[in-house]
């Protein structure tokens, strides 16, 4: 991968508009410029944006009037595309990434593929009927699974230590951001698509 990857993708329904623009990798250490209407998950992406050595640009809103579930989601359907549509072919990427990520009493694993086949395990117990502030805790489930459909990538979230909600959310969310930018970083030693098929 010797130059950025980029990806500008829009959505828009009855239920939300939303915009990303992505690159992939960043030339720094990642710049956010979120224009989101659920605070939490403006955060967490403000994170996911800076571990994963990616520029994501978010122009977001939605029916909140009702509940943040419809944002939450498409927001995971339309960087996943972009993210897909950043990759290409998926030519010259390493295709795996793994990361345990630690944040006082918290310790999340992740492993990702980006090998085109979507599926997630998500092993966040501590996470099920919370509360972070005023956002669901369950919807970053949501998220995940919208994110590892439209980017047809496999991505494994198990919680090793820990149950504070706030920090299994972040920890959960840089992790994956840090398995993201090994998985899509250049693999200096093959060329070509990392796969014996020779397609993704």
């Amino acid at each position: 991968m010797e130059r950025p990857r980029t990806a500008r993708v829009q959505r828009n329904t009855k239920e939300t508009e939303i915009t990303v623009e992505l690159v992939v990798p960043s030339d720094g250490t990642g710049r956010a410029h979120l224009d989101v209407p659920v605070p939490f998950l403006a955060h967490m992406l403000d994170a996911m944006t800076r571990h994963g050595a990616m520029d994501l640009s978010i122009f977001a809103r939605g029916d909140t009037e009702v509940d943040d579930h419809h944002t939450v989601e498409d927001l995971g359907l339309v960087i996943g595309q972009a993210l897909d549509e950043a990759l290409g072919d998926r030519a010259g990427i390493t295709r795996f990434g793994h990361f345990s990520l630690v944040m006082d009493e918290t310790l999340v694993d992740c492993a990702v593929d980006l090998g085109g086949r979507p599926y997630l395990r998500y092993d966040l117990p501590a996470l099920a009927g919370k509360r972070i502030g005023h956002f669901d805790a369950d919807l970053l489930h949501e998220f995940f699974r919208a994110l590892v459909v439209k980017a047809r990538m496999n991505l494994h979230l198990s919680l090793r230590a820990g149950g504070n909600a706030h920090h299994v959310a972040e920890a959960a969310c840089k992790a994956a951001a840090r398995a993201l930018k090994m998985a899509c970083a250049p693999d200096p030693f093959l060329a070509g698509v990392p796969s014996t098929k020779g397609v993704l």
